[in-house]
């Protein structure tokens, strides 16, 4: 679980200051670990050549840890070595302590907050337990040694990874057999890309003929290399392979030629494939060399349970007729392990009338799971004999008088083309009832829909008629109609969806703020938005408001009003606005809000004058404040929020110039695990999105992090990204601080009142962090939980960015057809393949 912000910061600068007291470790520097010494969060070793590092780190999207080893000089991030992968470290709130890595008892040993063992380096080779002189040590290949150095001479190897494989088998490592112990080196894939738990596919060797084999479930081979015959796998050029076979041990190895500059792995991958992947120094990122088995459709179970794999689509896997994916979000997401389940019912019953059917699905590569023959007549008896079993799932018939007949779950079907020559299966579905009463449900819910949207149309037609006839008999004056629902009326436009209950926010009726704002008079006015106008209102009694009144023409209707309240109401950090009441009627939509006096975050900073009043040190908490609050948004709120508009616009400032993110019309919510979603409309303001919800209309957690990471160079530079240019060349913000950073220029990014009271390491640690922030892959991007850590770290080594999301262009005028442009014109250029 992610840290929780009210303790977070606390833990870790506690944590440090213990750390750098008590122990010698230094953030990335250093090759080991000793009796004495414990590595946390945020700290790493460094093997003695600087190739890996080792550390705690959290893979994709995951909000958890885990001890692992990766390429210091690669970005993105690439492991090769995790240690807990059955096991993530959990970051508890309240507890005043981080997981540590350390050497107890001679082995290493990973415990957690509360000092519990997690994950062990257990051998049989020491239990002295008063020897001080064991050490780990992390070698330029990627092994981390454990060894015995009492005798400085001879150390003892006690455990090393290199015995402990995942997924990843790198130059100088084993992958074999061990004859003495009986133990075997097998890789084994991650779960998926965020999750290194062991996956479904693992690569071993088979001692008895010397090959490469790859299998599903540990159980079912699906590919084999062929035996050794001294350079079948002489496969890159730049690699030796060997294999040795001896009385203790048969094994493969490989090596990289001396003079080489490419650095190779293998992998056996998430997908079921055995890769082989180089990288070079002017690489622009791994290369796929090879890949077992070529097609992806040769993977067994890569589709799942009822799958279809196509070869050669973008979307891989399909179901069969009358089955659905039984789980969305993972198919969204490209991965079908999950398979796919009937959707009727089967009622393996020949006596009511509601019977099972089947589907006769033609040229199919037949599942290669157990099967049954029986011999038959004809097709017809074929079909009885499945029909009349439970069991039952499928049959096929040669037309000889063989009837094959699958039982349970069927895996590996392959769609083949119509010239190859593979038998037709039928597959057993639901009875014709349980299917067509789950097609009238689909249907009668689409009918429900759009007999809504026609009656909530004539409601606001009819509205819209009445208020126009009296505003045309009262005149054309100032006065504001008074027509407006009743409390109960309102109220019920405001219920719940989901859980069927009235938001619990108060009520106002529109004659109290009629007063509370004088008529919304232009004296009051505070600003105008996007979606409308915000007047400043005095309650009786002196309380000072903001009155949100959205405008007919922003395109923000009964639903996004609704969002805005109902998630506004739910959350509840001191940076985020606080929602003070609601008032709504055929004609206005209101939204009240704790007042701001100091108005938004864009007022100050990119105002010549206010900006003065905006030092470094409140700039620095202003980012963090900002940081907190979405942190707070997507991991430790009990909704997941994206907000999807942030920018400098929605940040208000109180009194004391605290931030608060506001304006939450265009947030999403999303459910269980989940960090993101799709959408086909695209909202929010050019300059602040990220490239994949712009195109795709992708947007995540991650898509909030890159609006984060302009906001932070805006209020760094007092410069809009949009609004930035330069004489000779144009650029938006974020390509003139990506070129200030390349040159080691960055410092120059600075607005000029800031240079006497900034302090110059901060600056440059804020810059560094919001380009990791707006990187073009959004898997790059961090989690704002590690933006924070980040932020209040003290000496952290912190990432190098990769390239951001910008084109640079030489003149403006140059705009790329494939462009995209709002309606206030702003461009945004697409940047070319690479």
């Amino acid at each position: 679980m992610e840290m929780k912000n009210n303790n977070s910061f606390l833990i870790l600068f506690l944590h440090f200051l213990c750390f750098n007291v008590n122990t010698n470790i230094s953030f990335g520097s250093g090759d080991n670990i000793s009796t004495n010494e414990f590595l946390s969060i945020g700290q790493t070793i460094v093997s003695s050549g600087g190739n890996f590092e080792l550390g705690f780190f959290k893979p994709g999207n995951s909000l958890n840890y885990y001890i692992g080893i990766w390429y210091k000089k690669i970005y993105p991030q690439t492991v090769v070595w995790v240690a807990n992968r059955e096991k993530s470290v959990d970051i508890l709130d309240g507890n005043m302590s981080l997981p540590v890595l350390r050497i107890i008892q001679g082995n290493l040993v990973l415990l957690d907050t509360n000092q519990n063992s997690i994950w062990s380096s257990t051998h049989d080779h020491y239990n002295d337990t008063r020897n001080n002189s064991v050490i780990a040590v992390l070698g330029d290949d990627g092994n981390l040694i454990l060894s015995d150095a009492s005798n400085t001479s001879t150390p003892v190897t006690l455990w090393q990874s290199f015995d402990h494989p995942t997924d990843t088998f790198l130059p100088g490592a084993k992958l074999g057999y061990n004859k003495i112990t009986q133990r075997k080196h097998v890789l084994v894939s991650w779960k998926n890309s965020s999750d290194p738990a062991p996956g479904l596919f693992s690569l071993e060797l088979d001692p008895n003929l010397a090959q490469f084999i790859v299998k599903w479930n540990k159980t079912i081979q699906y590919w084999k290399s062929g035996t050794w015959t001294g350079d079948t796998f002489s496969l890159v050029p730049e690699m030796r392979i060997y294999y040795v076979n001896n009385e203790n041990e048969s094994y493969f190895t490989y090596s990289i030629f001396k003079n080489s500059t490419t650095t190779s792995r293998l992998i056996i991958d998430v997908s079921g494939q055995m890769k082989q992947r180089t990288w070079s120094n002017n690489a622009a990122g791994w290369n796929e060399f090879w890949a077992q088995p070529r097609e992806q459709c040769q993977v067994y179970g890569y589709c799942g349970a009822f799958g279809i794999c196509t070869s050669n689509t973008n979307s891989p896997c399909n179901c069969l007729t009358g089955f659905m994916p039984r789980s969305i979000d993972e198919w969204n997401l490209n991965d079908y392990s999950g398979g796919c389940v009937r959707k009727g019912k089967l009622q393996c019953s020949a006596i009511t009338e509601d019977k099972d059917d089947f589907w006769m699905n033609l040229t199919m590569r037949l599942p290669t799971s157990q099967y049954t023959n029986v011999t038959v007549g004809e097709v017809s008896q074929c079909r009885d004999t499945c029909f009349d079993s439970c069991s039952c799932t499928a049959y096929t018939y040669d037309g000889l008088g063989t009837c094959s007949i699958w039982t349970g779950y069927i895996f590996n079907l392959q769609q083949l083309s119509e010239n190859e020559t593979e038998r037709t299966i039928s597959v057993k579905l639901g009875s014709l009832q349980a299917q067509t009463k789950a097609k009238k449900s689909i249907k009668l819910k689409a009918i429900l829909v759009a007999i809504i949207p026609f009656m909530v149309l004539l409601i606001c037609s009819i509205s819209y008629i009445y208020y126009r006839r009296r505003r045309t008999a009262k005149g054309t004056g100032t006065q504001i109609s008074h027509w407006h629902k009743a409390e109960g009326e309102a109220k019920e436009l405001m219920i719940e969806n989901d859980e069927n209950k009235v938001i619990d926010v108060p009520y106002f009726d529109l004659e109290t703020i009629l007063v509370a704002t004088d008529n919304f008079s232009n004296a009051n006015k505070l600003g105008q938005g996007g979606f409308g106008p915000v007047y400043k209102g005095i309650f009786p009694g002196g309380e000072e408001i903001a009155v949100k009144r959205l405008s007919s023409h922003s395109g923000q209707g009964i639903d996004e009003f609704k969002n805005e309240v109902t998630l506004i109401a739910k959350l509840q950090h001191r940076n985020l606005v606080r929602l003070l009441g609601y008032c709504i009627n055929a004609m206005e939509q209101i939204l009240l809000y704790e007042y701001m006096p100091n108005k938004s975050l864009d007022t100050f900073i990119f105002d010549g004058s206010l900006c003065t009043l905006l030092d470094w040190k409140k700039r620095y908490d202003i980012i963090l404040g900002i940081a907190r609050g979405l942190a707070y948004l997507h991991h430790d709120s009990r909704l997941r929020i994206i907000h999807r508009d942030l920018k400098t616009g929605n940040i208000l400032l109180d009194e004391a110039m605290n931030p608060k993110i506001s304006d939450f019309g265009l947030a999403r919510i999303v459910e269980g695990t989940r960090t993101g979603a799709n959408t086909k409309k695209v909202v929010g303001t050019y300059g602040y999105m990220s490239p994949e919800y712009v195109l795709d209309g992708l947007f995540s957690i991650k898509s909030d992090v890159f609006s984060f990471g302009v906001v932070v160079l805006e209020i760094i530079s007092g410069r809009k990204n949009t609004g930035f240019y330069q004489s000779e060349e144009a650029l938006n913000l974020l390509g003139y601080a990506w070129r200030l950073w390349i040159e080691e220029k960055a410092i120059q990014l600075t607005e000029k009142s800031l240079l006497e009271s900034c302090n110059m390491s901060e600056v440059i640690k804020c810059i560094n962090v919001a380009l990791l922030c707006v990187q073009e892959d959004s898997n790059d991007r961090p989690n704002m939980s590690d933006v924070t850590v980040m932020l209040v770290g003290e000496n952290m080594c912190l990432p190098k960015p990769n390239r951001p999301a910008f084109v640079m262009r030489t003149h403006t005028s140059n705009i790329s057809s494939s462009s995209k442009v709002s309606n206030n014109q702003v461009t945004i250029t697409i940047e070319a393949g690479r």
